[in-house]
This record gives structure tokens, sequence and C-alpha cells, in this order.
């Protein structure tokens, strides 16, 4: 049985390299134990739902399911799961939505190697954690708005249901209708009617507008930066 004294963490990237390096640097940590690797949201969902960790590592742009989703499900059935956001991109609205479904903290990955212990150990007690030049960014978007008397920076955001979600992020990545149906265990006319739902929501038409949604909101990469990554 693990002692209550050891952190257990779960690793969620689509990338090989990169949980087998968060795996060594981890490793090293005496307080801190890695418990499980996952390569997809899905994948992370039912891992977290199996083995339970104190805190999940979560990349963003990952297939089937982005980290942004399974975050808001992890913490919707397990709330007192600490989820922190680990993301080759640091641009202010993936930081806004990673704060909106939940996640205890957003690092970049150029700077993990340095402060990623530091970082489980403090959301595992309940803080939150930033990079710095986030945490920067943060402090002063938050000085502004209260110059401002801003109370919209919320509001902004289109909210989608977790399922349009999902099938934004199949549609994205090409798979068809019937494609989407069979991945999410829906009928292909509730497919339809969710895609329907999501180009009225976002007042996009075509499957590409729906793509590069996808793209600028980081719910999946573009097929450049997958290309440059792997």
């Amino acid at each position: 049985m693990t002692p209550e004294k050891i952190i257990t963490v779960l690793l969620a990237d689509d990338h090989t390299m990169v949980r087998e390096g968060l795996r060594a640097l981890l490793t090293t940590q005496a307080d801190i134990e890695v418990i499980g690797e996952a390569e997809n949201g899905r994948e992370a969902i039912r891992m977290t739902e199996r083995l339970n960790p104190n805190v999940v590592i979560m990349d963003i742009a990952m297939p089937l399911l982005n980290g942004l989703e399974a975050t808001r499900q992890i913490l919707k059935s397990r709330p007192k799961t600490k989820i922190f956001i680990l993301s080759a991109h640091g641009d202010d609205a993936y930081v806004t939505q990673a704060m909106a479904v939940g996640a205890s903290g957003f690092l970049i990955k150029q700077t993990a190697a340095h402060v990623l212990p530091v970082a489980i150990r403090q959301i595992h007690k309940g803080s939150e954690f930033y990079s710095p030049a986030i945490s920067k960014r943060l402090i002063q978007q938050e000085s502004k708005a209260r110059l401002r008397g801003d109370k919209q920076t919320k509001d902004k955001a289109i909210p989608l249901s977790s399922r349009e979600m999902e099938v934004l992020q199949l549609v994205a990545e090409g798979k068809a209708n019937k494609q989407t149906a069979a991945e999410l265990n829906i009928s292909i006319k509730t497919v339809e009617k969710h895609r329907q739902s999501l180009m009225e929501k976002l007042n996009i038409h075509d499957t590409a507008g729906l793509t590069r949604h996808a793209i600028a909101s980081g719910i999946i990469e573009s097929s450049i930066q997958v290309t440059i990554i792997e």
C-alpha cells in the first residue's frame, strides 16, 4: 500500500518521449511516485478512475480528447483530484481555458524541469502554481481589469457542453460523422445535431472553420506543429 506521504502522479501526454522525460525527472523525488501514463484524454479519464492519483499532469493537445475537456470531465466526477496543465503553449487563451475548467496550475514545458516537483507539491497542498511568466501576466491582467471595472473577461468564451467539445475535436481531427458516432457510442443523427449546434453557437458554417477554431483554441495542434514536435 502506498504511504500517505507519497504524492501519486498520473502523466497524460501523447508524446512518449515527453512522458519518459517526466517520469525520469520525477523518479528522483523521494516523495513523488508516477503510477500511470496516458497518451490521450480518454485514457487519462479511465486511468484516473482506476488509479485515483493525487495529481494528474495533463497536456492540452492530445488525440481523441484534449486535456482541457479531460480535465473538466475528471473534476466533475472527482473534484478532489488536482490537475496540473503542462503545455508547450502558454498563450493567454490556453491559460484562461485551463483555469475555467478547474486546473490547479499551468506550466510551460520548456521550463518544467526546474520547477515541476515544486509545482506538484504546491498543488497537492491545495495551492495553485503557474510558470513565472504566466503568473506575472495574470497579475497584470487582474490589475487592469480592476481599474477598468471589467467584468466581461470570463464571459467572452462561448460555453460548449462536454459532448459538443468531444464532437468538435473529432470533427477537427478529420473524423466523419460515422467515425465520430462510433468513437462516442452515439447515433449519427446525434452527431449531426451536435455539429449543427456547434456551428450555430460559434457562428461557423463549415468543417474547415470548425477546425481552425479548434486549433486556435488549443483543442488540437495544427499539422505543422505536430510535424515539428514528432
